[in-house]
């Protein structure tokens, strides 16, 4: 009876002995954790100037400011203060100089806890700054450390890439608000499909040209304000798209979630087409070593608006004549959109590389060392079919 009892308890030891633990856990509060990160031009800020006169240098070149936000505060008197609405959930250091890895170690120095990246969602580069450094080199150490997740998106910034990372809501984190507003593409397709380090650094490695969303900052709000170009043979920011290039993109590549499209009618009144479904197909051809494009598009939709009350919308001769003139309307966006890519930056950001390796991987080969060249010689043609499906719940 009693070798009975014990040996559940000689068990249940070994149980506890056996399983692991978190043994080397250690509280959040006591973490450092930057979600966000903002490159900028090496300015050293005021209170950097201040400390560097007292002492607080090391050998460096003032090539990059870098901005960490740090979440979360440390302090129970700072959250309470927050609560209040008298501070913030983050913090945002900067540090400048000439190596990404150095100014992270560096804010050891200033910080009671030393940062580390394991949650690190956003990296936003200046336009400024990418301009004057390639990009792969802004990102080296990002796609080197293991601590740093490849989910990770990048973004470029109008003005200061710091800029961003604040907001005038004391409960909102800046960083997670930017991660968060990419995914709006079901209700508008002027916002690109994100762009995280995996991705970025296969464009990298092929020296492929590419966009990344543009974002502009203004008393502490952010907007997404279009797309960046980055030449694929320097790896710097060469130009900007706008918000309507961006749409266009997702047009011709396929990726349209959702969106509208705005018109005017025969009488000037604003009328609006809301797409539900949209399909795209880019087919090239190559004649006497002479090669084209053409671009096929689909789309079902709703007619939303419509403020011109002296037609009927419920009649299929006004849906037919209203769908001719958003038909035209793509056209004649998709027709700008391609002449900045091929005339004004001569680039190829919309897929039509792609589509022409896996159609024609033979002159692919010829041609993919200098396609942005070639691209920007080879016409392309559009072929578009829109289909209103209804008109609301209201024809008033």
């Amino acid at each position: 009876m009693l070798k009975s009892r014990i040996m559940p308890v000689f068990l249940a030891a070994g149980l506890l002995v056996t399983q692991t633990g978190c043994w080397n856990s250690r509280e959040i509060e006591d973490l450092s954790m930057y979600v966000g990160v903002a490159l900028d031009e090496g300015k050293p800020t005021v209170i950097e100037q201040e400390l560097e006169e007292q002492g607080g240098s090391y050998p460096k070149r003032n090539l990059i400011s870098a901005t960490v936000q740090i979440v979360p505060m440390n302090t129970a008197a700072d959250k309470q203060q927050a609560d209040k609405g008298q501070g913030t959930e983050y913090l945002n250091t900067t540090e400048t100089g000439d190596s990404l890895f150095e100014i992270m170690r560096q804010y050891a120095i200033r910080r009671e806890h030393s940062v580390i990246g394991h949650h690190l969602k956003v990296i936003v580069i200046s336009r400024a700054l990418a301009q004057r450094q390639s990009v792969d080199k802004l990102l080296d150490f990002a796609l080197r450390d293991n601590d740093i997740r490849p989910s990770c998106l990048v973004l470029l910034s109008k003005g200061m890439a710091r800029e961003t990372l604040t907001s005038k809501r004391a409960d909102q984190i800046p960083a997670f608000k930017l991660r968060d507003m990419l995914r709006g593409r079901f209700r508008n397709n002027r916002i690109m499909e994100s762009v995280n380090l995996i991705k970025l650094n296969g464009w990298l490695g092929t020296k492929q040209s590419f966009i990344l969303q543009e974002v502009a900052a203004a008393g502490g709000e952010t907007e997404f304000s279009g797309a960046g170009i980055i030449k694929g043979e320097t790896g710097k920011w060469i130009g900007s798209l706008s918000q309507m290039d961006v749409s266009n993109i997702s047009w011709i590549k396929g990726d349209v979630q959702g969106g509208l499209i705005k018109s005017y009618d025969w009488r000037n009144e604003p009328i609006t087409y809301e797409v539900k479904s949209a399909n795209s197909k880019i087919t090239s051809k190559l004649k006497d070593d002479r090669l084209s494009f053409r671009v096929s598009i689909e789309s079902e939709g709703r007619l939303i608006e419509n403020w011109d009350s002296k037609e009927d919308p419920s009649k299929s001769e006004y849906q037919e004549k209203v769908t001719k003139i958003f038909e035209k309307r793509l056209l004649q966006m998709l027709e700008t959109t391609m002449r900045k890519m091929q005339s004004t930056y001569k680039v190829d950001v919309a897929g039509f590389g792609d589509r022409l390796r896996i159609e024609r991987p033979k002159y692919w080969k010829k041609v993919k060392d200098r396609w942005d060249d070639v691209f920007s010689q080879t016409p392309v043609s559009f072929d578009i079919k829109f289909t209103i499906t209804d008109i609301g719940s209201s024809t008033q």
